[in-house]
């Protein structure tokens, strides 16, 4: 199989690159991988950065043929948080124009964590604040054992407003709590621990590995399935089980083994072959 995290783009499904400081690298099998590319500052984000990431989720979200996304920074750091001459400027911004700035960042993050592919955080080194952020918001996130993560916010004097959602959801509330009021850093073993991550690498081989290993294992899997499954376990998250609810999953359910996927996927397994979207390593 191609290596997704290693392989430049080349010719595939309908995906572009990105100028500057973010690039996709995209393979003919369906693996798209965004990187971020500042590897001198470690990654770190500014208002240009975080819309170039905007714009490749924006792409990615409408190109045909692409079954899972993976993210990673350039130079052995996943990303450093905010970048420190952003937050020079901001000192001097007025109010309603930074908020538009940590809007825009939100909507970033929420971008990817609707993208209707599955999602993956492959992080090395530093990962900090927002990067920390959307790592929570990956549908899988996958660190290597050396990296570090904090939510340094409350040591600056400012809170981890646009990250808050997707932290508190992956960790809880109480962890949340925790690691937003002492800003302390912590390894992937603990990461892995509270949900923040999913697995643990050894390095970063194994890390290229278990990257491999989630490509393989989406590609059995039906795209739109995968984005409907997605969307239910946010429409199924929090709620109370109630009849409503229970009559609304039978409802999702149903329609799907009446889609066309639904159907070419029973029939698939019924007749003992492959269904249509499976692809051969």
């Amino acid at each position: 199989m191609t290596n997704p995290i290693a392989d430049p783009f080349v010719e595939g499904p309908d995906v572009s690159p990105t100028a500057g400081q973010v690039r996709i690298e995209a393979t003919a099998r369906g693996v798209a991988t965004v990187v971020m590319d500042r590897p001198a500052r470690r990654n770190a984000w500014d208002p240009e950065m975080i819309a170039a990431l905007a714009e490749a989720f924006r792409t990615l979200a409408g190109a045909e043929g692409v079954r899972v996304v993976f993210i990673r920074g350039a130079g052995g750091h996943f990303a450093s948080g905010g970048d420190v001459e952003w937050m020079r400027r901001s000192q001097s911004q007025a109010e309603d124009e930074l908020r538009e700035d940590l809007v825009a960042f939100a909507h970033m993050l929420k971008a990817w964590h609707q993208l209707p592919q599955l999602t993956v955080a492959l992080v090395e080194g530093v990962c900090v604040g927002g990067a920390a952020g959307l790592t929570a918001a990956s549908d899988i996130a996958i660190a290597t054992a050396d990296a570090t993560f904090a939510f340094p916010e409350a040591r600056l004097g400012i809170v981890p407003g646009a990250i808050a959602p997707f932290i508190v959801r992956a960790v809880g509330p109480r962890r949340a709590r925790s690691l937003f009021a002492t800003g302390r850093t912590f390894d992937a073993a603990y990461a892995e621990r509270i949900g923040l991550i999913d697995e643990v690498a050894a390095d970063a081989a194994a890390l290229a590995g278990a990257a491999e290993r989630i490509a393989s294992e989406i590609m059995a899997c039906a795209p739109d399935a995968v984005d409907q499954a997605k969307r239910l376990v946010d429409h199924v998250y929090g709620r109370e089980i109630d009849d409503r609810l229970l009559a609304d999953c039978a409802r999702r359910n149903a329609a799907g083994r009446l889609s066309e996927e639904g159907r070419a996927g029973v029939a698939a397994f019924l007749e003992r072959r492959a269904p249509p979207w499976a692809q051969a390593d």
